[in-house]
């Protein structure tokens, strides 16, 4: 049976809530300190920081990939920990940073109906949510190839369709753009974004300040397994101390801003439409 969202929701205004997680790695290793995190249907979130963060351990847990060593996470008002993999999997999805660790069918279209399939999904539902993943990832002319054969963004792709076709609200991608030329970034950007556009809840778990700053509505700053930061991209971008201790590289469109602050441009600067129109107001400003 498909699990439905709980009637009980003590946050009601909220996908998934994180309260106050832990994770204890093997060892030891203390991942996440403690993380509060509330996320709505349809945002597109950034998570950000350096290795070591926490930023990864933290998209396991909320996925039930890994479960907290204390503290507890509501996904659609049902716990967590009370729920399979398998029926988070109805909620939440999650592509792999190495998409090779995903992929296994024998053809592409084998692979994005393997996961809806897996979920108990009726056959012509299968075949709808197939066809219409293979689509918005731009695969119909790649449907008999081997994944494994393809060059690495065709893979991302093919591992993201296979998400996107069970159907999940909200959909976690760690590092999709790693390896890959600008031009890759950009197709695999377009189609993101038009998944969230048709309304579901976008994590990207990424160290591009540069994806972010074009991209996210909203920006996640880890660090030694906590929170630091939780804001829009400028209010993310104003503190150039704070991205660069928690080893992150703001965009060179933000530390130009930061230069030109004694000239009146804001800090806050996250893309360069924004930069030109503060210079262009700066200057009309003047006498």
């Amino acid at each position: 049976m498909i699990p439905r969202p709980s009637s009980r929701r003590p946050d009601e205004n909220f996908f998934i809530v994180a309260h106050d997680i832990k994770y204890v790695y093997e060892g030891g290793i203390e991942a996440l300190k403690g993380v509060n995190l509330r996320i709505k249907s349809g945002d597109f979130i950034a998570i950000v920081g350096g290795n070591g963060s926490g930023k990864t351990t933290l998209a396991k847990n909320l996925i039930g990939l890994l479960r907290p060593t204390s503290g507890s996470v509501d996904v659609a008002g049902n716990r967590a920990e009370k729920m399979t993999v398998a029926e988070l999997a109805h909620f939440v999805g999650y592509a792999f940073q190495n998409p090779d660790h995903q992929l296994f069918s024998g053809t592409v279209e084998e692979e994005v109906r393997f996961g809806p399939r897996n979920l108990g999904m009726p056959d012509a539902e299968v075949s709808k949510k197939a066809d219409h993943a293979i689509a918005l990832m731009g695969l119909q002319n790649l449907k008999s190839e081997q994944p494994l054969s393809l060059t690495l963004g065709l893979r991302r792709k093919v591992s993201i369709a296979s998400v996107i076709a069970m159907d999940p609200q909200v959909i976690i991608l760690d590092e999709p753009t790693t390896g890959l030329d600008a031009e890759e970034i950009a197709d695999l950007m377009t189609s993101i974004r038009a998944l969230n556009e048709e309304g579901h809840t976008l994590i990207l778990i990424t160290h591009d300040m540069r994806l972010v700053a074009q991209h996210a509505k909203r920006v996640i700053i880890m660090a030694n397994g906590r929170i630091l930061l939780d804001s829009d991209p400028p209010g993310a971008f104003s503190d150039l101390g704070l991205l660069r201790s928690s080893k992150l590289e703001p965009p060179p469109v933000t530390q130009l801003a930061h230069s030109l602050a004694e000239f009146g441009i804001p800090k806050d600067i996250a893309t360069a439409e924004a930069l030109v129109e503060s210079i262009i107001s700066a200057r009309s400003g003047r006498p």
